[in-house]
This record gives structure tokens, C-alpha cells and sequence, in this order.
């Protein structure tokens, strides 16, 4: 992301279908850059490095901007679907990750904090400013992110992902399908 913010910062990075085809909301990669920085200052502010922290979105270019502020900051972000019947899968995944923060939005923020109020809550949607943002030391093998199961069948289970299995998988995308520069991908 840093790389292309600062060589084609005015080109798309992502689109948001709100319906699935239409109400398309996007984000350049200078602004998701800066959005990130931001979002990973707060995160330093908050003496968060290395601590995990869930990430509470409804679907949206919101949760995109949370992943890569925990990228940025160092902390390992936890991506949580929202709790819909009652929090039993969300407290698993809080107790299973050892979470000690929440990202979520501002609409959000207070129903969510009611659930799980263990945590320390950051709403991302209104946060400005990346002056004292200090890029962290990371390694191939730092942990970048824990994937979890759905937990329809069991309580949910967690997978270590680190920045050198990120960065693999990109790659085999890549050579797998050919990308090129001007390539777009649909996922869901």
C-alpha cells in the first residue's frame, strides 16, 4: 500500500458495490494510505503494538481502512463479523485471540461496547491526523492477522497469519491469474 500511495496515489484501490451493483463508494490509494496512518497513530497512541485487536464493520471500505491501520501500527487485527442473535461467538473469538481492542465505527460503537465492554473501543470513522505516526519493525514472520472460523458448527478457531503468508498468497494469486496492473478482481 505505501509503495503504490506514493507512486500512483490518485489510482482506485477499492470499490464498494453497496447493493452489489450499484451505490459504489471508493477509496484511492493515497487516501487509504492516509486513512491507515491515521488510524495505526491512534492505535501507537494507545500503546497497542503487538496486542490484538477485533475489527467490528458492516461490510464497507470502513473495515479495509481498520485492516491496514492495524497493519500499520503493528497491532494484529482479529476481522469479527458482527454479533447478530446474541454474542456467544464474538466472546469465543475474544477469549480464543486474547483481544484486548475493538475497532468498529461510530454508529456502532455503543451497542457493540455493551457486548463485549472487556475491551478497549476505538471508533475509526472519525479519527484525522498521522503527525506522530512511527512505522513499526516487522518481520516476514510477525503475525499479521488471526483468520477465524465461521463457528456454525463449532465454537470458532483461529489460524496464525503472518506477513510472509500474506505477501505468498498475493504472490501465487498473482502468477496464478496473471495480473497485471490494470487487472480488477471481485470478491465478496
Amino acid at each position: 500500500l505505501q509503495q503504490r500511495a506514493t507512486f500512483a496515489p490518485e489510482r482506485v484501490a477499492y470499490r464498494f458495490l453497496g447493493d452489489g451493483e450499484t451505490g459504489e463508494s471508493r477509496v484511492t490509494y493515497g487516501e487509504l494510505d492516509l486513512r491507515a496512518r491515521a488510524i495505526a497513530t491512534r492505535l501507537q497512541d494507545m500503546g497497542a503494538r503487538g496486542e490484538r485487536a477485533l475489527l467490528l464493520y458492516p461490510a464497507g471500505l470502513t473495515f479495509i481502512e481498520a485492516f491496514f491501520g492495524c497493519l500499520y501500527a503493528g497491532v494484529i487485527a482479529v476481522p469479527s463479523p458482527l454479533p447478530r442473535r446474541n454474542a456467544q461467538r464474538l466472546q469465543a473469538m475474544i477469549t480464543d485471540s486474547g483481544a484486548t481492542i475493538a475497532l468498529t465505527n461510530a454508529a456502532l460503537l455503543t451497542k457493540l461496547e455493551s457486548i463485549a465492554g472487556q475491551l478497549r473501543w476505538l471508533a475509526t470513522d472519525n479519527i484525522d491526523g498521522a503527525d506522530t505516526y512511527l512505522e513499526p519493525e516487522l518481520s516476514a514472520d510477525s503475525l499479521a492477522y488471526l483468520q477465524y472460523t465461521s463457528g456454525s458448527t463449532a465454537t470458532p478457531k483461529g489460524v496464525m497469519i503472518t506477513h510472509s503468508n500474506v505477501l505468498h498468497n498475493s504472490a501465487s494469486i498473482h502468477q496464478g491469474f496473471a495480473h497485471t496492473s490494470d487487472s480488477r478482481a471481485l470478491t465478496w
